[in-house]
């Protein structure tokens, strides 16, 4: 065996990338993997399942309202089913199935885009909070006060503020999820600038940061390249803890009736619009129940999952 073949694997292991470290460490949570395969599927589902399923989910058809999943047929043999509806139908005739996609399309988007605007928001001002030392006191303290705040009401009071002039100015669906994408993200950010203010303050002591200092290097350089990519992985953690929240808020907005306009579904809407049948029809607050808790539970794993993996210590390195 020669020299070269002996320090192959050394060089190879050198030339391993750490995300291959942390894949392999978030293979290893069960519930993590479990979870990130069922938001894939819901998320493809959603997503998907409308070019496969072309049922309209507005469309009337009284002659077939009511209608029960198929499953029901095997308990109940006179309960009114239909393969055309596998899930059956709402007291409108509209297909259930084909609203849950619908639903589940907006209320994923209103989560993934109040979870982007709530860690920009929350990122910059704990970077700046942590990085300036000058602006901390004040820019905590804000954050001190929203966080006082009582978050349900505040949401509620801008949708009745705000819905009807963002109604007037966008349109129904767009004011709408304007509004309800900014309210969930300017209410969901202090967390995450809390735990990026504490990291960055921990490495603004290091000696990569201190010899990057001492030869000048500008602030804003000094941020995006040293400081940011270091507290990547507490972002990515409040990132997937944060779509799991704006998803919970967005339904609760929903099922309060205070969302999106009643010809237009989420998985909140859906169960506001059957609480007044559920004990006839069960499955109608079943399907879209089941649907949002979960995604939030999946996502909730998948946090868990990325904080294991992002952590150095747990990888062993």
């Amino acid at each position: 065996m020669t020299d070269s073949t002996i320090a192959q694997p050394q060089a190879d292991d050198k030339a391993r990338n750490q995300w291959w470290d942390v894949w392999d460490q978030f293979k290893s949570h069960k519930g993590a993997m479990a979870g990130l395969i069922f938001l894939i599927f819901i998320t493809l589902f959603c997503l998907l399942g409308p070019l496969l399923w072309s049922l309209d989910p507005g469309k009337l058809d009284i002659r077939n309202k009511d209608l029960r999943p198929v499953y029901v047929a095997l308990w109940d043999g006179s309960a009114k089913t239909s393969w055309a509806n596998p899930m059956g139908t709402d007291n409108l005739g509209r297909d259930i199935m084909a609203n849950i996609m619908q639903g589940g399309r907006i209320s994923l988007a209103v989560g993934w885009t109040a979870m982007v605007l709530a860690i920009l928001i929350g990122t910059t001002i704990g970077v700046i909070a942590g990085y300036f030392r000058r602006l901390d006191g004040l820019l905590m303290r804000f954050t001190d006060l929203v966080l006082a705040l009582p978050l349900l009401p505040l949401l509620l009071v801008m949708m009745l503020l705000f819905r009807d002039p963002l109604r007037a100015a966008f349109g129904p669906e767009n004011g709408i999820f304007i509004l309800i994408v900014a309210g969930i993200g300017i209410t969901s950010w202090m967390q995450t600038a809390r735990i990026v203010r504490g990291d960055v303050m921990a490495l603004k002591e290091r000696e990569f940061v201190l010899a990057a200092r001492s030869i000048g290097t500008p602030s804003r350089r000094m941020i995006t390249r040293h400081l940011l990519p270091n507290v990547l992985s507490p972002i990515m953690v409040s990132a997937t803890l944060g779509l799991a929240t704006a998803i919970i808020t967005e339904s609760a907005l929903s099922f309060l009736g205070l969302g999106f306009p009643s010809d237009f579904p989420t998985w909140g809407k859906i169960l506001f619009d059957n609480v007044d049948r559920m004990t006839r029809f069960p499955e109608r607050v079943l399907f879209p129940g089941l649907a949002i808790s979960l995604t939030v539970l999946s996502v909730n794993y998948i946090g868990d999952g990325l904080r294991d993996a992002l952590d150095p210590r747990i990888r062993g390195q």
